[in-house]
């Protein structure tokens, strides 16, 4: 019969495959959380056989749950968690050590080392990012130069790191060693001009380039699934055929296809991209410029900026402070009153992304007073959420900027009704939260398929797009603006805390 793709989209807490359909509604789907290791104040891990084992049986439950045969699947796509570091043993598959997760501060003085040597201009040149530990190059380095006997063996030719695509798809196929371009221009080692890794960059990290994936475009042909010690049970021979970092992915998902289009992912952290076509540029602004996506030889580029907490801040609320039982609670906690009681919250748990960019930044609460509740706290948790959003947009150059007309959502917290409207508020132009909500896993899903034939191109996949809901701004622009000022003012108060 045919007709389906599935999508594998491996995140920062949990593993999850989706079955689509040729209109891009989802069949079966089924999901397994991640562990969260913190060894030290500031360092996040991952254990890369729990990834992949988490992975597989979501995969494995995903078809099971379909009633499809092996037949009927054309391709599997994969989206995950970007800049996480994973370095194994090619000849036994075997990690070397946990994954150093995207959210992890450990590199920060390598980091320092890297700016006091001069070379900010040339990463911001070659890779269009700014020099900090969120990347991966870095969390290669100090796997190398910390884990006992790796870099000997690296330079053996012995070890290979990747993304966690790249680690995802050796183990699927069996040992093809690869990384999509989106993938790889977040890892503050890949020219995105050229698509291929910057031996400057390398040398002055002192990582061999023995070691790392061959870089590909984001839909062909990546290999084919295979049985194996950790797969026995594989879903034996359907191809590969698309990845994504899980923001490009998305941004596919929201048929973000024209320059100027522009979304925002509520997950653990947020993520705003904007499509700038086929010229990539050096910002002024403290965004960062990376590849979208490469399909047929054409090359879109992505502006983006990063905010590391988000969803993972209603988490806290519910894990740590056990104000709320559940995230939908935050909701109705933050419209029980009538506005945030003068309470701020900057969720800079491990720093502060896009645009501060602040490594020592820490998390704080301002404005309490004897008369704040939970419900106060509540509601600026989910505010601090869409003034991070507005300060990416913010960021935006102007000529782009004025050609933003609506923000385009997905991610956890985008069901969120009252984070939407407050983000429409504060922002003052629509916010549409499409009918598809599982848009990462989507947009892998429309990359397997265009190299598979499913859809003939991009424009059959953007008549796929619908509205669940159009968020228009209720308040009075003078009140946004205030309120803005406001948060500005508290998040001064978080810079610089643990320097």
């Amino acid at each position: 019969m045919g007709g389906y793709v599935i999508a594998l989209d491996q995140g920062t807490t949990s593993s999850r495959a989706i079955v689509f359909d040729r209109l891009g509604n989802v069949v079966s789907k089924a999901q397994h959380s991640i562990t969260q290791y913190y060894p030290y104040p500031g360092w996040v891990e991952h254990d890369p056989v729990e990834i992949l084992q988490s992975q597989l049986r979501a995969l494995d439950e995903a078809f099971e749950n379909s009633g499809l045969l092996i037949t009927d699947i054309e391709a599997i796509g994969i989206s995950n968690q970007r800049e996480t570091a994973v370095v194994w043993n090619k000849r036994t598959g075997k990690p070397v050590c946990n994954a150093i997760v995207w959210q992890c501060r450990r590199t920060a003085g390598e980091c320092e080392r890297l700016k006091a040597d001069g070379m900010e201009p040339y990463v911001r040149e070659k890779t269009g990012l700014l020099i900090d530990a969120y990347f991966t190059g870095t969390k290669y380095k100090w796997i190398l130069d910390n884990v006992p006997g790796a870099r000997a063996s690296a330079n053996k030719g012995e070890l290979i790191c990747g993304t966690v695509e790249s680690w995802l798809i050796w183990n699927l196929t069996g040992g093809v060693h690869v990384s999509d371009h989106s993938n790889a221009s977040r890892t503050m080692l890949f020219d995105i001009k050229k698509l291929d890794w910057d031996t400057e960059l390398l040398k002055a990290l002192d990582i061999p380039e023995s070691m790392l994936p061959v870089p590909v475009q984001n839909s062909m042909v990546y290999g084919k699934t295979v049985k194996s010690q950790v797969w026995p049970n594989a879903l034996d021979g359907i191809p590969i055929m698309g990845a994504a970092g899980d923001q490009q992915a998305a941004l596919f998902g929201q048929a973000c296809f024209s320059p100027n289009r522009i979304k925002n992912t509520y997950g653990t952290g947020c993520f705003t991209l904007l499509n700038i076509g086929s010229s990539p540029f050096v910002p002024k602004s403290e965004l960062l410029v990376s590849v979208g996506w490469s399909l047929n030889g054409k090359t879109d580029y992505v502006l983006e900026g990063s905010v590391f907490h988000a969803g993972s801040a209603i988490q806290w609320l519910r894990d740590e402070l056990g104000l709320i039982s559940t995230a939908s609670e935050c909701d109705v906690l933050a419209d029980s009153v009538s506005d945030n009681g003068g309470v701020y919250f900057v969720p800079a748990f491990t720093g502060l992304g896009a645009p501060y960019w602040d490594m020592y930044a820490r998390g704080s609460v301002l404005g309490l007073t004897r008369g704040c509740t939970k419900a106060h706290l509540a509601r600026a948790v989910l505010e601090s959420i869409a003034y991070q959003v507005a300060d990416l947009i913010g960021a935006i150059p102007e000529e782009y900027r004025n050609e933003i007309h609506e923000l385009r959502v997905d991610g956890g917290a985008a069901v969120s009704d009252f984070l939407q409207q407050f983000q429409s508020d504060i922002l003052q132009i629509p916010v549409r939260r499409p009918k598809a909500v599982e848009t990462t896993a989507l947009g892998a899903a429309y990359l397997a398929g265009l190299s598979a034939g499913l859809w003939k191109d991009t424009a059959e996949i953007e008549r796929n797009y619908s509205d669940e809901r159009l968020f228009i701004p209720r308040m009075d622009g003078k009140d946004a603006l205030m309120l803005f000022s406001k948060w500005h003012k508290a998040v001064k108060r978080s810079l610089r805390w643990s320097d």
